[in-house]
């Protein structure tokens, strides 16, 4: 006996899946890359492929072991599926996304390297404070960088507090503090970010100062295309950061 499809169905889930993979290659490469890692990542995790003693910062056994994949994979696991999981996912992906397609649009090799200067930072930071998992102190970098260069965004946070975008991080520092987590992580987060922020958007325009950061030719080589590269680009202000109950919010107007 056989069991045939509704024809009406079959096409309905086709057109769905067409659906979900064009809202998915609709995003940015860099955040579609490392929210998709970091999703997959807890995944394998939960259906016990692998362990996150696979997973965790140690110095000892990527230098001794040569174990150099916990340099990345310490970034890409945020706990176990649960509150803090989706927590962290939404405004990683959130927040990056709007970095990537805001002030880092057509500079996809100044975000990645970004992204490389950060996670070297709280790397060698990350040793002293024993942190064994990154994730979250990058989640907050991006949003301490995002909400350092849109200052006029008013944020709300669940309908509760309103504030302006640059206490965003410092909101979500006192969030985790109510939970019962540790403070560090944000800290390292905040210090990360405001290191980047100062060189990249503060010291240039110092008098005397210069751009320390400089994305190494190789890395635009191998990122940047030649419709991406535009010397008259000027980034615009990420002001489009609603859509969630929390950190929703609306640019001030003058």
């Amino acid at each position: 006996m056989t069991c045939q499809k509704d024809p009406e169905v079959v096409i309905l889930s086709k057109m769905a899946y067409q659906t979900l993979q064009q809202q998915y290659l609709q995003i940015p490469p860099v955040t579609r890359a490392y929210t998709t890692a970091c999703v997959l990542t807890t995944a394998a995790v939960q259906l016990e492929i692998i362990t996150p003693f696979q997973l965790y910062f140690n110095p000892d056994l990527i230098l001794k072991n040569y174990q150099v994949w916990r340099l990345i994979t310490n970034f890409l696991f945020f706990g176990p599926v649960g509150f803090n999981f989706l927590f962290n996912m939404i405004f990683l992906y959130r927040y990056c996304r709007m970095l990537e397609e805001g002030s880092f649009r057509g500079r996809t090799a100044d975000f990645v390297f970004m992204f490389l200067f950060g996670g070297l930072l709280m790397t060698i930071f990350g040793m002293f404070v024993s942190l064994v998992f990154l994730g979250q102190a990058f989640t907050i970098m991006l949003v301490y960088v995002w909400s350092r260069r849109n200052p006029n965004v008013r944020m709300n946070f669940f309908g509760l507090l309103n504030f302006q975008a640059p206490f965003l991080p410092w909101v979500l520092m006192g969030f985790s503090l109510l939970l019962g987590n540790s403070i560090i992580v944000d800290l390292l987060g905040i210090a990360v970010g405001h290191v980047y922020f100062f060189l990249e958007d503060v010291f240039p325009n110092q008098p005397g100062g210069g751009r320390w950061l400089k994305t190494p030719s190789i890395i635009k080589m191998l990122f940047d295309s030649p419709e991406e590269e535009d010397a008259n680009y000027n980034p615009l202000p990420e002001d489009r950061p609603g859509g969630f109950a929390w950190g929703e919010g609306r640019r001030l107007e003058g």
